[in-house]
Formats: C-alpha cells, sequence, structure tokens
C-alpha cells in the first residue's frame, strides 16, 4: 500500500495510472476503521482497478469541538486493516493540507436534506460534509465512491452534491455491517462500555420490528411499538425514530406497498449519540 500526505503526490501518482484507462475506486472515511470500512474497501476491490482510501478527520462536519476531540484516531491499527485488505492507496492529509488559507467559503442547496433529521440536529453539518467530499473528489477523481447504507442521509446529501456540481462519480452504497446481535459497526462505539454495547442492541431491535411488521400495522403502531422498545433501556435517549421516504427523506404516515422507505433512528448512550437506519421494501 502506498501512502501520500500532499495533494500533488497523489494527484501525480494517480494521473499516470488514469492515463491508463484504470478504473479508480475510492472509500472516504474518518479513521477509526472497523469491518465495515472494510467491506467498502472490499466492494471497491470487487469493482475496481486501484483502490483509494482516504482517512482524515474533517473538522468542518463536526458541530461540537469536544465531539472532535475526542474522535479515535488509531492511524497505526488503520494502516495495518488497510494493509490486510490489499487497499491500493492511503491518503494522509494534514488539515492544512483541505483547508489551505483563503479556502473559498463553501456553501451548497442540499434542498431540505440538511435541515430535517440529522440536519436538525447537527446544524451545518452536511455542509461540512459536502465541502470535504467535494474536495476528495477533485483529488481523487474517481470513478466509484463507495459509502456505506449506515450514513443514509449522508449518502443521499452527496448524491444530491453530485447533482448540484454534475460530476461524473458513480456511487456505490453499501449494506451496513452488523455485529452478530444487529448492532451497526460504527467508530463511536469504541467509546461505549460492555454494557452499552448491550444496550445498544435495542436500537436494532426497535427497527427489525418495524421492518418485521410493516406490512401489518400502520404507521403510527410501529413507531409507538418501537419506541416503547427502546424507552425500556435505562440511560437511552431518543432523539428521533420516524418512517421516512427514502431519497427525499420526508417522514411517512402511511405505506405504500409500491414505495421504498427508510426508518431513521438517532439515539444518545452514555455520552455517545448513535445512528441507525433500515429499509423498508
Amino acid at each position: 500500500m502506498e501512502i501520500f500526505v500532499t495533494a500533488s503526490a497523489l494527484q501525480q501518482h494517480l494521473a499516470t495510472l488514469q492515463q491508463q484507462h484504470k478504473k479508480i475506486g475510492f472509500v472516504p472515511t474518518m479513521g477509526a476503521l472497523h469491518d465495515g470500512h472494510i467491506s467498502l474497501i472490499q466492494a471497491a476491490k470487487a469493482t475496481t482497478d486501484v483502490v483509494v482510501c482516504s482517512i482524515f478527520v474533517n473538522p468542518t462536519q463536526f458541530n461540537d469541538p469536544k465531539d472532535l476531540e475526542k474522535y479515535p484516531r488509531p492511524i497505526e491499527h488503520d494502516k495495518a486493516l488497510l494493509t490486510a485488505a490489499n487497499c491500493d492507496i492511503l491518503f494522509l492529509p494534514e488539515v492544512s493540507v483541505m483547508y489551505p488559507e483563503n479556502d473559498p467559503r463553501w456553501q451548497i442547496d442540499l434542498g431540505n436534506l440538511d435541515q430535517i433529521w440529522e440536519g436538525e440536529h447537527r446544524p451545518g453539518h452536511f455542509q461540512g460534509v459536502t465541502q470535504i467530499v467535494y474536495k476528495l473528489f477533485q483529488l481523487v477523481n474517481p470513478n466509484i465512491a463507495f459509502f456505506g447504507q449506515k450514513d443514509f442521509q449522508q449518502v443521499m446529501v452527496i448524491q444530491r452534491m453530485i447533482a448540484e456540481k454534475a460530476l461524473t462519480v458513480k456511487l456505490h452504497i453499501v449494506p451496513t455491517l452488523r455485529d452478530a446481535h444487529g448492532l451497526a459497526l460504527s467508530s463511536r462505539n469504541a467509546r461505549l462500555s460492555l454494557a452499552g454495547i448491550k444496550k445498544a442492541y435495542t436500537i436494532s431491535k426497535a427497527l427489525r420490528h418495524i421492518q418485521h411488521y410493516a406490512g401489518e400495522k400502520d404507521v403510527d403502531t410501529l413507531i409507538a411499538e418501537a419506541t416503547a422498545l427502546l424507552h425500556d433501556v435505562d440511560g437511552l435517549e431518543l432523539e428521533y425514530l420516524a418512517i421516512c421516504e427514502t431519497t427525499t427523506l420526508e417522514i411517512s404516515t402511511t405505506i405504500d406497498p409500491n414505495k421504498d422507505y427508510v426508518v431513521l433512528v438517532a439515539a444518545w448512550l452514555e455520552g455517545v449519540r448513535l445512528i441507525d437506519n433500515m429499509l423498508l421494501q
């Protein structure tokens, strides 16, 4: 695995590969890698010629400076995982590389997508996400970018950005990887105690409940029953739980069997904010 820390060196290397008509796959991450990230690398390996992974803890998408400080950065462990997964290139820039002095102000029209759910609870978050992803897309110029379904709203936001900026990169959404008990793998899980991990299992249990009974019960009943499951967990604070249309993420009060929906959830546990989702088809 080759490692680059400057934009110029990365672009020079990739230009040679692109001249050879190599298909470039790209997996942008903030590090603290786990099997969920590795599933993205594996998906990229299966469909592209060269896999680039970036590790960059992006400061513009954090609302809380303390959350940024706490974000885990086990870089040597991350390098070992990527090497074992046969990742071809790691881009590991400093903040000054991605945000030079006099960097132009970023603002993009995301419609309602950055105003609801995660957008409402984390103002400015998706402007920061789209800013860094756009910068990385410009540097890497990938054919295909790989993102996890776990951050479903983020994927919809990036799809909107691609359309707004008329980019040619294609998105490949990789299904959420879960542990044996259904908990979505996340870098934030590392901040939970063993007891907290066990309590967090209820989040996916609530989602599966809605998925299982979606064809039998109305939306109000489904949400009420799933909410009750979560409220039974000591110390778990539910932020939101909703059934939404997949593309707009607008809340749905009915389920049309001919449409696709997604259940979105966010909750706090032991001071850690956990998000998850599950598709209803």
